[in-house]
């Protein structure tokens, strides 16, 4: 993950969390209090965002000493002490929730991503993302899908041709007879090294779209019998990526039709929070009074 895009995301997130300061600590903690916090597993999952909340630890605290106990894209389970810090006692807790926010999502992703490459282990098909991110945070839950094992789909916009089906019945007004000739012309306006991938949703769409020499066609809710037999048709003219009703109870059986690629919205978009929780103590050595404060997060 690019440094700038992470300390975006924390500076933007500390910004909504404590506009003003954090008037709690604030009023109840000893501007010179200590603290050390560990980040522990509730429940079994991937690690995902250790760098992030370091990351967050030392935004509000640069002195602060972070030391990570399990690395990203390492299996864990519950009860086990996945970092901790040690650091000024009221930044600690400013950045507690921001910190323990991401990595519990990020981790989520990692733990939900790696269930589905276990399933299609040994078939050859690659687990993808998709563009279906929280605004803001696709930079770390894309990270977080790599940590799993997955791979990413196009970053952006920005980056790769994908003629969907909204595209497609524009310009051809849904006559797969048009197909061909319409992204020839698009494909002709394109630099040697952009990739051309096109999705259809029937049969028929199939070989027009590979007449037109394009990179990857994407099979669009296709039933395993159809799949199949698309992998057939394709016959390795072009890469093919399955998308639509993969689930982890469905995604094996997607895989063993053959397909390239599988791409998953759920990797990021309806994932929840893996249970971490971030436990915190005084650093009675620093003098402070232990009935001050105690914190569990």
């Amino acid at each position: 993950m690019p440094e700038s895009a992470v300390l975006a995301v924390l500076r933007a997130a500390l910004q909504e969390d404590a506009p003003y300061g954090d008037i709690t600590s604030q009023t109840l903690i000893p501007a010179q209090a200590r603290a050390t916090a560990v980040l522990n597993a509730r429940v079994p999952g991937v690690m995902s965002g250790g760098e992030v909340f370091a990351a967050a630890m030392t935004l509000t605290d640069p002195d602060a000493a972070v030391e990570l106990l399990v690395s990203d894209g390492e299996t864990f389970h519950a009860g086990t002490a996945l970092a901790r810090v040690t650091g000024n006692a009221r930044a600690v807790l400013l950045a507690e929730r921001v910190g323990l926010n991401l990595v519990q999502r990020m981790s989520a992703i990692a733990t939900r991503t790696a269930e589905f490459v276990a399933l299609v282990e040994g078939t050859g098909a690659r687990i993808t993302d998709t563009r279906k991110t929280t605004p803001g945070l696709r930079v770390l839950e894309r990270y977080a899908v790599r940590c799993g094992g997955g791979a990413n789909h196009r970053f952006s916009l920005s980056d790769a041709v994908l003629a969907k089906d909204n595209h497609l019945a524009v310009l051809t007004g849904g006559d797969p007879a048009k197909l061909t000739a319409v992204l020839r012309r698009a494909k002709a306006q394109l630099g040697h090294t952009t990739h051309f991938e096109v999705e259809v949703d029937t049969m028929e769409q199939i070989e027009p779209v590979l007449a037109a020499g394009v990179d990857t066609i994407m099979l669009d809710n296709f039933s395993l019998a159809e799949l199949a037999a698309g992998v057939e048709l394709v016959a390795g003219r072009a890469r093919i990526e399955a998308s639509g009703n993969v689930n982890l109870a469905t995604v094996a059986d997607i895989a063993a039709t053959g397909v390239d690629v599988i791409s998953i919205g759920g990797l990021t978009h309806s994932v929840t929070a893996l249970d971490l929780g971030l436990d915190i103590e005084l650093d009675i050595a620093a003098g402070t009074d232990p009935d001050a404060v105690s914190a569990a997060g």
